[in-house]
């Protein structure tokens, strides 16, 4: 009888089994019953067994079936300003392009308002190199976070960020980033002010505080004293004690630097701004030079230095400076730098760093922040025109 049911358990399933054991004669032993109640346990194991590796197969199946679906979900198109050739501000392209979704580490975000630098007009023109065509311009914008890759910590839907820097690419409604490059923006900061701020601020941060540290006593020069980062450069370095001369080209401008704390503002086209500050310093020339204009003011700039002044390059509106020979920086032994807001927040640490100093010195008031000018995301073509035409001042925001 054991044989039988030994058999039985081999040759039919759970079911044929129950059933060939309620067919046996009744008169089975305690030992066979035993028997029958052992196997029965077991084969509840792989009963189990197999329900949970059923499950495990329905989930890989239905994780198979969600990427499946991903791959043939249609791309999502967005509008973006595309430069397809280097020139003027008319190849800037009003487009749609496809975004896809936020991989690991990154966040998928809509542009609330996205700020206008120069450096955006050197990419145009192919003073810096993009590293492919055709591209997005634009290196600074703040948005709300719409997605979030697989796996990030940190970063939530409904957040509000703000970014400056690389990857290049603002000038669009919506936008792939590195959670790693954005910062968070305070609650009490407007979007377009902190799209009007994040980069410049930041610029004027690491110039004033890390590139020269600017300390009460010292007197420097700050040339474009009304555009963006010079109206910052200014505010700042008043609150610091410094004493400020700026250079402008027009009344209306001169108004705006005095306004923006420059103890001593210089209409460059009414009068030579090397001879003014010559006077204002009494000869001594000033202890930093804070020049974006390049090819025009370079020299002048130098000339208005102290002994071991500080020339501090980081800009070249009017064009790139003539070649300098070191043997133009030895009569007054002068230091030379041409710095990148890139270098100075290289860590994770140095960005939040960076930008909380910004974010609090607007809060506080020390920086009145001067969106004089705005302009639809779509009409950025003309937004670069009136910058290089010198017909804006303060920041200029472009808004999606």
């Amino acid at each position: 009888m054991k044989l039988l049911l030994r058999v039985g358990f081999q040759k039919h399933g759970l079911l044929s089994q129950l059933a060939i054991a309620t067919q046996l004669p009744s008169r089975f032993n305690q030992k066979s019953t035993l028997f029958f109640l052992h196997n029965s346990t077991h084969n509840q194991t792989i009963i189990r067994s197999q329900k949970q590796r059923l499950s495990k197969l329905s989930v890989v199946k239905a994780l198979a079936t969600e990427a499946e679906a991903a791959a043939l979900k249609p791309p999502s198109m967005v509008k973006a300003i595309r430069v397809h050739q280097l020139g003027g501000p008319e190849v800037l392209k009003w487009e749609e392009v496809e975004i896809g979704e936020p991989g690991e580490g990154e966040i998928r975000v809509r542009n609330r308002a996205v700020g206008l630098n120069f450096i955006d007009v050197y990419f145009r023109k192919g003073v810096y190199k993009a590293a492919a065509m055709p591209f997005t311009p634009g290196m600074e914008a703040v948005g709300e976070v719409i997605a979030v890759g697989p796996g990030l910590t940190g970063r939530n839907v409904g957040d509000l960020v703000a970014y400056a820097g690389n990857p290049m690419g603002s000038y669009a409604e919506e936008q792939i980033l590195p959670a790693n490059k954005v910062v968070p923006v305070p609650p009490s900061i407007d979007p377009i002010v902190a799209a009007s701020v994040i980069l410049k601020g930041m610029t004027a941060q690491f110039l004033l505080r890390r590139c020269f540290k600017v300390e009460p006593g010292h007197t420097i020069l700050v040339q474009a004293a009304a555009g963006g980062v010079g109206s910052l450069l200014c505010q700042w370095a008043n609150a610091l004690g410094a004493t400020v001369i700026g250079t402008v080209s027009t009344k209306e401008k001169a108004a705006q630097a005095k306004d923006d704390g420059c103890h001593h503002v210089i209409i460059y086209k009414d009068e030579d701004f090397v001879a003014r500050v010559n006077e204002i310093t009494s000869g001594k020339g000033v202890d930093v030079v804070y020049d974006s204009v390049g090819k025009d003011t370079f020299e002048g700039s130098l000339a208005c230095l102290k002994i071991r002044g500080y020339m501090v390059s980081f800009g070249q509106s009017s064009g790139t400076p003539d070649p300098v020979p070191l043997s133009a920086l030895a009569p007054k032994s002068l230091f030379l730098t041409r710095p990148t807001f890139m270098q100075y927040t290289t860590t994770r640490d140095e960005l939040l760093e960076t930008a909380g100093e910004v974010f609090a010195n607007v809060a506080s008031g020390i920086l009145r922040v001067r969106i004089n000018h705005t302009y639809p995301l779509s009409q950025a073509a003309q937004a670069h025109a009136d910058l290089e035409s010198r017909k804006t001042s303060g920041s200029v925001v472009l808004l999606p």
